[in-house]
């Protein structure tokens, strides 16, 4: 756990990289609408609001829900009640400083959004587009954020072997799916990355097949595709289970995907033969589920996105893993 005092130092920091971007933006404030944005600025974790960035002074508009909130989370940001709607709080805030030249993500305001903004500053105001100032920043992750990336990611590991368990013929896509993210908050999640993947057969073809029904028979490939929010950070994990005994044409997909992700040589070759001797992958440094003849076994793949898609094409759908790591979604 990082302390407050070196997150909130961490904040300010990044306030400042923010401000040096100015210049060259020819802006004298950034408004931020974003939620993962303006955590990443203040360490606010409301549900609405907009920051006000300037070189003088951070200004958060939030409503009366999350006076206290922002009063207990920021440190060296002024906080100003909303009176109103947010934007039109917002723009008259614009409208009583000096700020003339205001910086906005395109792609995170509306157009009605910025109509309400243009009405309550005034013509005084020019609105300058801006996109990507923050998450520029947010894309170099320090140190404390690589270790709560992995912590994501540790834990959604965690959580993927705890569903293997239960993947036994009769149970259903959607009992796997509310397991998996039952056992995230159990482990200490805030919730679930993206919605839990959990496809069973033919479906597994799917790229984003949501849980259904489905019961789980013998002789049938599964994909697990989930992700974790712990701490703001988000993981990325996906599993590809054959539940039985695996045919050899099944077999022959496995080394394919060896090679790329784990060191060493067991697991099996084309002909379906076992192999000895695998370390552990070089990645995150787990060790393969093992031999082809045992009841179940996984691909793995840490490697580029190619190989995630080419193994989709050669598997009819069967997964690889991807780890990945970003700020919440932050997803990253």
């Amino acid at each position: 756990m990082v302390s407050s005092f070196y997150f909130m130092k961490t904040l300010l920091h990044r306030r400042h990289m923010l401000l040096s971007e100015f210049s060259g933006a020819k802006i004298d404030s950034l408004l931020i609408t974003s939620p993962a944005n303006w955590y990443y600025m203040t360490g606010f974790t409301g549900e609405s609001g907009a920051l006000v960035v300037s070189r003088k002074v951070s200004t958060l508009i939030t409503d009366g829900r999350f006076a206290a909130q922002s009063r207990a989370e920021v440190s060296g940001v002024r906080i100003v009640q909303q009176k109103g709607s947010l934007f039109e709080s917002v723009g008259q805030f614009l409208k009583d400083t000096r700020f003339r030249r205001v910086g906005f993500d395109p792609t995170q305001v509306t157009v009605g959004q910025l109509h309400s903004l243009r009405r309550a500053a005034g013509p005084r105001v020019r609105w300058v587009p801006t996109p990507g100032k923050v998450e520029s920043l947010r894309m170099r992750k320090d140190a404390a954020e690589l270790a709560q990336m992995r912590l994501a990611g540790n834990l959604a590991s965690e959580v993927v072997q705890s569903a293997i368990k239960l993947l036994k013929p009769g149970i259903r896509e959607f009992e796997v799916g509310a397991e998996i993210e039952y056992q995230m908050r159990k482990r200490g999640a805030s919730g679930p990355a993206f919605e839990t993947i959990v496809a069973f057969g033919e479906r597994s073809a799917l790229p984003h097949a949501r849980p259904t029904a489905k019961r789980l028979r013998k002789n049938e490939l599964v994909v697990l595709d989930l992700g974790a929010i712990l701490g703001h950070y988000c993981s990325d994990i996906t599993r590809t289970v054959y539940v039985g005994r695996a045919p050899k044409r099944v077999q022959t997909w496995y080394p394919d995907l060896v090679p790329g992700g784990f060191g060493g040589s067991e697991g099996g070759d084309r002909s379906g033969k076992k192999r000895r001797g695998l370390r552990g992958c070089r990645w995150c440094g787990e060790r393969s589920p093992g031999g082809l003849s045992s009841r179940s076994f996984l691909y793995s793949q840490h490697g580029p996105w190619a190989w995630t898609r080419s193994a989709r094409r050669s598997q009819g759908g069967a997964g690889a893993e991807k780890a990945l790591g970003a700020g919440k979604r932050n997803h990253d």
